[in-house]
């Protein structure tokens, strides 16, 4: 699984695509290619991962009994729905289908924010307002979540 690490400020051109930074760009594994996943996420983002990572997160939606529920269904459709494998070309760029620039609001400024195995991008205006929390928050955050990752730890559900 790749491990993203960084946070890196671009811009969309004209033709919606953006380029690559180059601190990102060699932590692609050589083995995705030149091809990434990009796919709407659940906050007003998009979401980029390697064809391998997404194929994992897609095969977690197998777990989920979808013969008799309707709401699994819908969330499998929902999870999905516009997930395109896109090119990186030669400059090291990707072009986003306008449907999902429309999603995430990307128009001129964006912010790719890399960790575990995906890159958010965020319009810098959704960004800024994201993360828009005081300390105070924070806090509680990480004591919350934090917290239950120790628990899960010691109950010998999680390593």
């Amino acid at each position: 699984m790749t491990q993203f690490i960084g946070e890196f400020s671009c811009k969309v051109d004209d033709k919606g695509r953006i380029m690559l930074p180059a601190r990102l760009r060699v932590q692609i594994p050589e083995s995705a290619g030149n091809t990434v996943v990009v796919n709407r996420g659940f906050e007003q983002c998009l979401v980029l991962f390697t064809r391998e990572d997404w194929l994992a997160e897609t095969s977690k939606l197998d777990h989920l009994d979808d013969f008799m529920s309707p709401e699994v269904r819908r969330f499998k459709r929902l999870f999905t729905n516009g997930a395109t494998p896109v090119q990186i070309d030669n400059a090291n760029r990707i072009l986003i289908p306008k449907k999902l620039l429309e999603y995430a609001g990307l128009e001129d400024d964006v912010v790719l924010t890399a960790y575990g195995n995906k890159v958010e991008i965020w319009s810098q205006k959704a960004y800024d307002s994201e993360l828009n929390v005081d300390a105070d928050e924070l806090s509680r955050l990480a004591q919350q979540f934090f917290n239950r990752s120790a628990n899960r730890s010691h109950d010998g559900t999680s390593s």
